[in-house]
């Protein structure tokens, strides 16, 4: 799909998604067809014309301007990883994407000086470097060949186990993709990533449709691990300034919890019977 085909699919999910009656605006003489706005409502939020809107969606506008996206973005209520992603896919700014990442060995010294489990993800959310905790807390990430975490989450079939939220998981992590597809617009690899998950998950296709963008930043985790049980983890996300396609997703436990004392006879099983190739590799292209 071009970028302006995006652009314009991307915004009619967000006009679908609104509900008339929480802008105030009457439910109309005849009945919906269809959820959301009508065009023509969002053209008068944003203050631009239905024809415009219309080419819009259709993919047919070009040169948007700054002012037109501010509107659409307060029009369509966009929090700030929707509106990034509107912004990337109506000016975007080609790349060239055919280096490999590679990760800094200062980036992985400091991985593993740190106590929690932690690693390091590139563009198409590959895995490119860990952590002995990281390395053992889900996906033993030394012993992959493919360390696509989309990959590992809808195609691997011991994802649904090691993940009790599963559904939770599944969905925050498409929007989590369309947010990083968002800043290299027209890649060939992230095609090819989508198209090859949507041919293979049913589930993946179906949330793909939904348009969902969310940035990767903080929240909550779940995850039952094989030796040491169910582990309620908190996860912060740092973009690395000088490379902001990589970022350091750190997790950690409430001070005192159970999965605090969990993690620290994790990090003595690590350390004692299974040592964990901790080295940075580039992900398998898949």
């Amino acid at each position: 799909m071009s970028d302006a085909a995006e652009l314009g699919a991307f915004l009619k999910a967000r006009r679908a998604a609104l509900d008339p009656a929480d802008l105030g605006l009457p439910p109309g003489i005849t009945q919906r067809r269809v959820k959301g706005l009508r065009r023509e409502e969002l053209a008068q939020l944003s203050g631009i014309s239905v024809d415009y809107y219309t080419r819009l969606e259709q993919g047919r506008a070009k040169n948007v301007s700054d002012a037109i996206l501010d509107a659409l973005a307060r029009a369509l209520r966009l929090n700030a990883g929707e509106e990034s992603y509107l912004r990337n896919l109506a000016a975007p700014k080609r790349r060239d994407e055919r280096a490999p990442q590679r990760v800094r060995p200062e980036l992985q010294q400091l991985l593993d000086a740190i106590q929690a489990p932690a690693f390091v993800f590139g563009r198409y959310m590959d895995v490119l470097a860990w952590n002995a905790l990281g390395g053992a807390v889900a996906f033993a990430f030394a012993d992959l060949d493919e360390r696509n975490m989309p990959k590992l989450i809808f195609l691997d079939e011991r994802a649904k186990q090691l993940h009790p939220e599963y559904d939770a998981v599944c969905r925050e992590l498409v929007a989590n993709l369309r947010a990083e597809s968002g800043r290299h617009p027209g890649d060939p690899r992230f095609a090819q990533l989508i198209g090859e998950l949507s041919l293979a998950s049913e589930q993946f296709r179906k949330l793909w449709a939904e348009h969902a963008v969310l940035e990767k930043a903080q929240g909550w985790k779940v995850l039952r691990n094989p030796v040491v049980g169910e582990l309620r983890l908190r996860y912060e996300t740092l973009r690395l300034p000088q490379d902001p396609d990589q970022g350091m997703v750190v997790y950690h436990a409430e001070p005192g919890s159970e999965t605090e004392r969990a993690l620290g006879l994790l990090a003595s099983w690590v350390a004692d019977e299974r040592p964990v190739n901790t080295r940075s590799s580039e992900p398998h292209a898949g």
